[in-house]
Formats: C-alpha cells, structure tokens, sequence
C-alpha cells in the first residue's frame, strides 16, 4: 500500500447513535442488481402476476424465518425486547400483505403491461419520493422500509440470493455498508461489533433506533463511505459528532480512545442518577418525561429513570398498514405501552400525518396537501375525518383504564378545534359506556400542543379549554423563523434561542401559569443539557424529551440554583440579539 492509504481522513454523515468506538472495519459491499425492463404480451399478464405473487410469498416466509431468529437472538440482549423486535418485522409483513407497494406493482404490471421487476422498482421509487416529500423526518425514514421489502422481491423475481444478514464478525469489527436495513442492524453482536457505518439511512430510521438500543455508536448517510474505506482498515466511529474517522493519526487516536474511557465513566455515573429526583440545589423538583416513538423504546425509559412518557408518538400504528389500524389493534398496542409505564403518566399524541379511508394511501391520496407542513395535518385531518380521532379517542380510553393517560392535540389553532375534540372525545367515551366497557371517571385530561406561532399568540383563550399545554419547540421554530432544516441552504438559520422563538414560549409559559394549567416543554431544546437552566429559569417544570437524554438533563438540573436561573432567563429575555443570548447562556453552563 502507498502511504496515501494511511493518511488521516474524515468522512462527514449524520449522528444517528451516540458514543465513540475504535475498530477494524469489515466493509459490506453491494450487490448491484440489473433490473430488466420488459413488455408483456396481453395473454401473459395474469401469469407475470402470478410470478409476482409467488415472489411476494416467498419474501413473506423469509421476513417471518428472519424475525424468529431475531426473536431468539433478542433474548440475549436485555436492551431490546424480543416482543419490540418483532414488531419491526411485522411492519415487512405488512407491507407484504396488501399494501399501495403490492397492489400498484400488481395494478402496473396489468396497466403497463411490464414485467413484476420493474413494476415493483417503479412503485417503491413513487412511494420513496411521497415519502420524502413529507416534513416530517420519522415519515421520510419511513423509505427504508419500503426500499428493503423492494430489494427483497427484485432479488427473488430475478431468482438470485438476496445479501444474508450479518451475523458472525471478528471481534472489535466496526461495520461498513452502503445501507443496513434493520434486519441487518437487529442480528448484530454488540460483544463483536462496536460501530457501524453507512452511505444510507437517517437518525429517525429503524436501523438508527436499532444502533442506538443495541448501545452501538452509528453514523449513516456518509455519501463517500464506500470508497474511503477498505476491509481492515483502523476507523474511529464518532456518533455524537458524526464522523468517521480513517487511519486516525497518534494524535486523533489519543484523543479518540481518551473520550471512549470518559463516555464510559460518564456512562457509569448518570446509570447511578437513573433512580434520584430531579431536584434543583433549593429543592425545586422537575419531572423528566420521555418521548417515545416506537413500543421498544420502553425499556430505555425505564433504564433511565424518567417519570413517565411525556410524548406518545401514534403515527407507528398506522405506518405500512395496508388499511387503517382498528380500535382493537390500537388499542392493544397502546395498554402494551401504558402498562409498561407501571403507573407512570402517559401523554398519547393523536395521530400527525395526512390522509384519508386508508391508511396505504395516508401519504398519498391528498397529495399536496399531506405532503406540505401547511396541509392538512394534525388536529385538522382528525376534525376533517372525525371517525379517524373518535376511535383513536376509544383506544385512548381503552388503554386510560391500565394506568394514568393525557391525550394531546398537534398542531392547535383554535379554541374551535379543542371544542369539537372535546365533544369527540365524550362521543367516544359514551360508546364504551354503552358496550359496558371500563372506563376511569373523569376522563383524561385533553391537551394542545403549542408548536403554531398563532397557537402561543392566543394561548391565553387555548388555556381556557385545554387541560394542559405542551410546546413543541421543533415545529414552533421552524415556523417562527420559516426555516426548513432538511435545506442546506438555510439550515444553519435554525435557531430555538432566536428572541422570537424565546417569546413565543415565554407568552405560552406564562398563559398557562395564568390559567392554572400545567405546561411542558418537548423537542431538542428539552434534551440538551445546554438550554436547561433557561428553561427551568422561564418557569417550566416538566421537560421531556429522547430517553437517552435525560440522565445528562437530570445531572444539570442537580447543579442549577433556582433563583440564579430566574434571573438569568429574565436578564436573557430582555435581549434581542441571538449571539447575545447564546453567550449568556454559555456564560452560565461554562461556570457550572
């Protein structure tokens, strides 16, 4: 080899699981498939759809056999529960069952009159592109999935073995691919592998929340990882930054091994603050709450010591359903997730996502309108299509009577909106009295979640119907500053400390203490330990955020002096420059 070869260099990717590891790199190349493209006599339509079919199937048994041996392998590994794991695959199976994917591949092959490969290329691409479309980074990781299954019936139409999973590696290996789907990512051995790498995927994606509940340090959509790096060379996995590090010099692997042994005390010291209350040098208390996203995810808020689940996304239920999920099947997995709270509160989040009658065309039937951050979204599909939240209110109800529930509505604009919720909310709950089922007497405290500049703008008359409020600081930001950070060109504009921002949540905060409602605080801004003293300053005692965050929250929160950081907020809530603000606030978190 030249000495080029051994020459530092970083590959830039996205921070998808946090720590740091130091590894051999075992690099998984592509197979590269040659999709025909064909036509299809008239007389041999129905025989191509056959042949479809009996691919569809095939994929079908391989997904249930690979699910089993997750399962079993799952047992060995106590962050992530057998049962979790096999929801993921029975997303695949759902997919492979009567999803928009089968059915358009099967409608084009008759329509078009082309073969079942490039049928199924040519829907997966369209679904790919809807998905994308949608201002949402938990719907657009979404593509994985549909993108797997693809792979999957291309390689069995063209009779061809579809890439194994990768289950056996040398010790220390750190994995390099083009892509790892979450099959791929779920039979990994954390005693063997230590990092992972790939040219594909996001932070929201299965193989992202995969890495993370595994404790494997990942950066995916490095665009050049390829070819950079080579079986067996030294590669230093930065998860927190998202780097790649190849051929690290003397200098970086002092530095990289100097931060694996200070993760892994750190590590150590916030596991022993999992069971101590968040309580401020003056004894105020906090309550750190969890956001979760998938049912697995659980188990990590147990570990972390969070005092209940303060943002329930729904939108897992009706992903990849060939049709709307029913109040049973709801139901069933929202009592999974309040049982697993043990008696610890859970706020549930109605359904976010634009569409219609079915849920395989969620994404899809309103076009624009689902597609855009300004559509048709949130509380305004549920009022728009009321049997949608009426029995997404039944399930809530259902699961209220295992354990403590809030129910909380996206993207309010109006007292209008509660009003007509509430009354929803009473139908549904009459519906049950009427099939003698269970009910807790009062019903649920019923929420908005302030992430609309017009929300936080009337918050005083929201705070006069609503039990509760919640600040969605992502949503609100973006729409404050009309800045979409998946824009590289304005990306960098984001900023939750822009005095604008900062007021907006003031105004919200203090509506809510005014009107003697709780109110809380989600997003980014929740889960990073740099914006807690400000936050507990503007008067919030309930912050919640990723599971993983709120040990090193919980850690500043016992070094803040309350009045200290009252008069901090007040004196950062007076200024109008964002660099100003910022240096305040480093100002205070560099002292502690």
């Amino acid at each position: 080899m030249s000495d080029r070869v051994f020459d530092e260099r970083i590959i830039y990717g996205l921070a998808a699981a946090p720590g740091v590891a130091l590894g051999r790199a075992v690099v998984r190349k592509p197979d590269r498939l040659h999709i025909p493209r064909y036509r299809i006599a008239a007389q041999h339509v129905e025989d191509e759809q056959r042949r479809l079919n009996a691919a569809i199937a095939r994929a079908r048994r391989r997904i249930v056999r690979i699910r089993a041996k997750t399962t079993n392998r799952a047992k060995l590994i106590p962050e992530v529960g057998a049962e979790e794991l096999g929801y993921l695959f029975d997303a695949y199976v759902h997919i492979l069952k009567d999803s928009r994917l089968v059915r358009g591949a099967l409608a084009r092959v008759a329509n078009e009159r082309i073969n079942a490969e490039e049928a199924v290329r040519v829907e997966v691409a369209l679904i790919s592109e809807a998905f994308k479309r949608m201002d949402d980074a938990y719907l657009s990781a979404r593509v994985e999935d549909i993108r797997e299954i693809g792979n999957r019936l291309i390689a069995f139409l063209l009779k061809t073995e579809d890439v194994k999973p990768v289950t056996m590696l040398p010790k220390g290996s750190i994995l390099i691919a083009e892509e790892l789907t979450p099959a791929d990512a779920a039979q990994l051995n954390p005693d063997t592998v230590v990092g992972l790498a790939a040219q594909i995927g996001s932070p929201q994606g299965h193989t992202a929340i995969m890495a993370r509940a595994l404790g494997l340090p990942a950066v995916l959509g490095a665009g050049s990882l390829l070819s950079e790096v080579e079986n067996g060379d030294q590669v230093a996995i930065d998860g927190d930054r998202g780097q790649i590090i190849v051929h690290p010099s003397h200098t970086s692997l002092r530095a990289v091994r100097r931060r694996i042994e200070l993760l892994k005390a750190e590590r150590k010291q916030l596991r022993r603050l999992a069971k101590r209350p968040a309580l401020t040098r003056d004894g105020i208390e906090i309550s750190l709450r969890a956001n979760v996203e998938l049912p697995f995810e659980m188990d990590s808020v147990a570990e972390a010591g969070a005092d209940g689940v303060g943002l329930l996304r729904t939108e897992f239920l009706f992903l990849n359903q060939p049709s709307i999920p029913d109040e049973d099947e709801q139901a069933s997995a929202l009592i999974s997730v309040v049982r697993r709270a043990r008696g610890r509160p859970v706020t549930i989040r109605t359904l976010d996502l634009g569409g219609d009658k079915s849920s395989g065309d969620l994404v899809t039937r309103l076009g624009d309108s689902a597609a855009s951050a300004l559509g048709l979204r949130g509380v305004r599909l549920s009022i728009a299509y009321p049997e949608l939240l009426e029995v997404q209110f039944r399930a809530i109800l259902r699961a209220f009577a295992y354990g403590p529930v809030q129910i909380l509505l996206p993207m309010v604009m109006s007292v209008q909106e509660i009003r007509t919720a509430r009354d929803l909310l009473a139908r549904a709950a009459r519906h049950l009295h009427r099939r003698n089922e269970h009910i807790p007497h009062p019903l649920p405290p019923l929420g908005s979640m302030i992430e609309l500049p017009g929300a936080a703008l009337t918050a005083d008359a929201l705070a006069q119907v609503s039990d509760f409020f919640a600040i969605g600081s992502n949503d609100l930001t973006m729409y404050t500053l009309a800045i979409d950070r998946s824009d590289e060109h304005v990306a960098h504009l984001y900023n939750p400390l822009h005095p604008a921002v900062l007021r907006l949540i003031q105004f919200a905060s203090a509506a809510a203490v005014r009107a003697r409602i709780p109110i809380s605080i989600c997003g980014e801004v929740a889960g990073d330990p740099r914006f807690t003293p400000l936050l507990v300053g503007l008067g919030f005692r309930e912050l919640s955020m990723t599971a993983s965050s709120i040990p090193a929250v919980k850690r500043r929160i016992l070094g803040i002096d309350m009045s200290s950081a009252v008069q901090r907020a007040n004196l950062i809530m007076r200024e109008t420059d964002p660099c100003r603000i910022q240096a305040l606030l480093d100002d205070v978190n560099e002292a502690a």
